[in-house]
């Protein structure tokens, strides 16, 4: 398959699914978003619970715009209690800038609970309509962004599910399509295999930078924060270079254009098409959100067994491990551990599942058990103490 079918948004992208954001940018509106959303068939909700403060939070304020104007969300309503300082057309003007539909309420504003919901229904009812009413049209698979991510890792990981998708990856990235890889913490030790992947120096320093900040974020002297799991650890691997060279394999062997920066002052996204690198973080959840704001239309999860689900960005699971293959499983990679299939062969079969989910197809566990949209940013105190500084 060479092309798929999608909604076509009014800044010109296409999105292969057609969702309603309810967003509140204070906790104290997720029971207002979740009723809105409920009054409509395609709601999603996102939640900022960190924080009703703007300054110092501009990171995850930006992953909610950025969200909100990936390809698969068709409109936005920005829920807001009114006693904060993050004003909700922070986050709706840059989205409607676009030319997507996006709306505003405050709490205080709309004298109350009740007002607000009711209010907010018929609104959100204004952007399913406006979700039914998109224009489908056929594009190229090269149109695809193609989020690349593991979880759950084992020994058959690195043997298989992520050779695999570092195959397909390739495989997508010839046909025209973008791939963005994450979790910069879990290719430590890989800098000088990457640098020589990097398209110049300039890509190549900012790849060794990011790595070792991510590194230093996680590593600090005492306050040491476990990267390598009990379900690593139990599936198999003995050390953090077994674990990173088990996920160098899943970027696949293609030339990196870019490292994409997610911070308080710059979100990064690609400019050609190509394989990139990103701070899209190794925290799942959090990850799924990085995705999006990264405007990926899809996410290819390799893992031992486990997977997470997002709302908004549909997930296709690969695993290698036989015996905790269920029906979360999109791709089954275990014949590569019997020795019964090859990676090539695999990596077939998770390309056609990609540009199946691109078609409309849905993944293993799609619409259930999903993964909180979880809203993760750096802690700027933090920065400053490691003296990193974002955005230079």
């Amino acid at each position: 398959m060479s092309s798929f079918v999608g909604f076509r948004r009014p800044d010109g992208s296409v999105g292969i699914r057609n969702h309603v954001l309810i967003m509140a940018v204070d906790e104290c509106c997720e029971g207002m978003a979740r009723a809105i959303s409920d009054s409509i068939d395609s709601g999603i909700v996102v939640t900022n619970f960190n924080t009703c403060m703007y300054g110092g939070n501009e990171e995850m304020i930006n992953t909610m715009i950025h969200t909100g104007l990936n390809p698969n969300v068709a409109g936005v309503l920005v829920l807001a209690m009114g006693c904060g300082s993050i004003d909700p057309e922070i986050v709706a003007a840059p989205i409607r800038a676009s030319g997507k539909p996006a709306h505003s309420l405050v709490c205080v504003k709309q004298k109350g609970t009740r007002t607000t919901i009711k209010e907010g229904q018929a609104l959100a009812q204004m952007l399913q309509q406006s979700a039914d009413n998109a224009p489908r049209e056929t594009r190229p698979i090269s149109e695809l962004v193609i989020g690349v991510k593991c979880g759950g890792s084992d020994t058959s990981s690195g043997i298989a599910s992520n050779p695999s998708v570092g195959r397909a990856v390739d495989k997508l990235v010839d046909l025209g399509a973008t791939a963005i890889a994450g979790e910069l913490i879990e290719l430590i030790g890989c800098e000088a295999i990457l640098r020589e992947r990097a398209v110049s120096a300039e890509v190549a320093d900012k790849i060794e930078q990011l790595i070792h900040e991510e590194e230093h974020r996680w590593h600090i002297e005492g306050a040491e924060v476990e990267t390598m799991s009990i379900g690593n650890s139990v599936g198999g691997l003995t050390t953090l270079e077994e674990k990173s060279f088990g996920a160098l394999s899943k970027t696949g062997t293609r030339p990196i254009q870019n490292v994409l920066r997610i911070n308080h002052k710059i979100h990064e996204k690609p400019t050609v098409p190509g394989m990139y690198l990103s701070e899209a973080t190794h925290l799942c959840g959090s990850a799924g959100m990085h995705f999006a704001a990264l405007g990926a239309h899809l996410i290819l999860w390799t893992t031992g067994g486990a997977g997470f689900n997002n709302a908004i960005v549909p997930v296709v699971r690969i695993s290698g491990n036989e015996n905790l293959i269920n029906e979360d499983i999109d791709v089954d990679a275990s014949g590569i551990m019997r020795a019964e299939e090859g990676v090539d062969s695999v990596a077939g079969r998770i390309v056609a599942k990609a540009t199946a989910v691109a078609q409309g197809e849905k993944t293993s566990i799609e619409e259930i058990g999903y993964a909180y949209c979880s809203l993760y940013q750096k802690d700027q105190r933090l920065e400053s103490l490691l003296r990193i500084k974002p955005g230079c």
